[in-house]
């Protein structure tokens, strides 16, 4: 399976949808995109992991790196990680919550509360 990136800009967020599977083959795409956002002056990124099916510790790599990035800019790094995203829950949660980093990210469930400067994150 291949991985998909759209963008889009929500006030003064970059969103940018990831589907498809997150892996040593396709996690440079996801960095090279955020770097992109960086790039062009964009501080406050979300990432919408709700549609990737797969994660393995590359694409773990790379939120850990867009994290460091994003505070390295006094920027904001949010994920989207919905509770109930594949058959048991998100598979990017589980895979965080396994590795012991899940910690490390706010996590919202949808875009509408990511974008949300009076949000609060999901717990760890």
């Amino acid at each position: 399976m291949t991985l998909k990136v759209t963008e889009a800009e929500h006030g003064s967020w970059a969103v940018l949808h990831i589907s498809g599977e997150l892996d040593l083959v396709t996690s440079p795409a996801v960095r090279q995109h955020v770097h992109g956002a960086v790039a062009d002056g964009r501080h406050r990124v979300v990432l919408d992991l709700s549609d990737v099916l797969f994660c393995d510790s590359s694409g773990v790599g790379v939120l850990i790196a867009a994290r460091r990035l994003m505070r390295s800019c006094q920027g904001s790094l949010r994920l989207i990680l919905p509770a109930r995203g594949a058959v048991d829950g998100s598979h990017v949660n589980r895979v965080l919550a396994a590795l012991g980093v899940r910690r490390l990210f706010e996590v919202y469930p949808d875009v509408d509360t990511a974008v949300d400067d009076t949000a609060q994150a999901l717990s760890a």
